[in-house]
């Protein structure tokens, strides 16, 4: 994949995306022109139990320039945008070049735009949530939350909702109040090169369509396999696009054709939300499209 023409080789970049837009090759191809360190932004990346699922870089990949901030935490470590920002922070203090690409959405918000001191979420609230989702869905926690931060979030997405719920709960603020305070960012966007690929949606779902059968034939299944004695859908890890759909096929709960009809159905929704995230949001970043690139 081309990189942009013009490219400043001092400047940080920043390269935001839906799933199988050619994010990862882009930064590649970046770094081994201009140099830098790939540093990852997708919050599924950073679990060292999915390598193949999540479509982590390939160790040729990253044999062929540095990368940061994959695959360090374990299945059921606690990690959250903070985390990722103060992470980040020691990145770039390090003094190379970032090249900073995924396809979270909120990481980049937090790193361009400020993110909010929230206290963390006592293990008792965290627990109260996960059990009123399991059992009753996001729509309860949606209706206790302000009205200010219900128009804020995105309230067809059972996480935000939850992470709302739990600030409000353990603080007695609205998540909209603490944003509202929010610092000034680690790297605002006038000091970085920001690019947003968008790529036409029949040829993103088709890329996405191979790229989940080349998964199952590299192995995707026994890597499901591996995480079944510690399965929990509830933890964050376990957010995998894909695996609950082949964990229901491991358990005998779907046959495999199903599991992988419905894993790449997610995964479109999936990249449909990012983008409807990335047009929203990230206006001011320069919009690239992957398929002539």
């Amino acid at each position: 994949m081309k990189p942009p023409f013009g490219l400043n080789n001092e400047q940080p970049v920043l390269i935001a995306g839906p799933t199988a837009s050619g994010k990862s090759s882009l930064a590649l191809e970046i770094a081994a022109r201009g140099g830098g360190v790939i540093v990852n932004a997708d919050a599924l990346q950073v679990y060292g139990n999915w390598q193949i699922l999540t479509a982590r870089p390939s160790p040729a990949d990253e044999a062929a320039a540095p990368h940061r901030l994959y695959g360090h935490v374990p299945f059921d470590g606690d990690y959250s945008v903070g985390h990722w920002l103060r992470e980040v922070g020691d990145v770039m203090s390090e003094g190379q070049r970032p090249i900073i690409v995924g396809g979270t959405g909120l990481y980049f918000s937090a790193l361009t735009e400020g993110l909010a001191e929230i206290p963390p979420t006592p293990a008792d609230i965290r627990n109260e949530a996960d059990a009123r989702m399991r059992d009753e869905g996001a729509l309860g926690m949606l209706a206790e939350l302000d009205t200010a931060t219900t128009a804020r979030i995105d309230t067809r997405n059972p996480v935000r909702v939850q992470r709302a719920w739990e600030v409000q709960k353990t603080t007695g603020r609205g998540l909209a109040s603490w944003q509202d305070a929010t610092p000034p960012p680690l790297l605002p966007l006038a000091r970085a090169q920001a690019f947003v690929l968008n790529g036409e949606r029949d040829w993103l779902n088709a890329r996405i369509d191979r790229r989940f059968d080349m998964m199952i034939n590299a192995g995707a299944l026994d890597e499901v396999q591996a995480n079944l004695p510690h399965w929990d859908p509830a933890r964050p890890s376990s957010k995998a696009i894909g695996a609950p759909e082949l964990v229901a096929h491991l358990q005998g709960r779907l046959d495999l054709p199903t599991a992988i009809n419905r894993a790449t159905i997610a995964t479109h929704q999936y990249a449909k939300r990012q983008r409807t995230w990335f047009r929203s949001r990230m206006k001011s970043w320069a919009p690239l499209d992957p398929s002539a690139l």
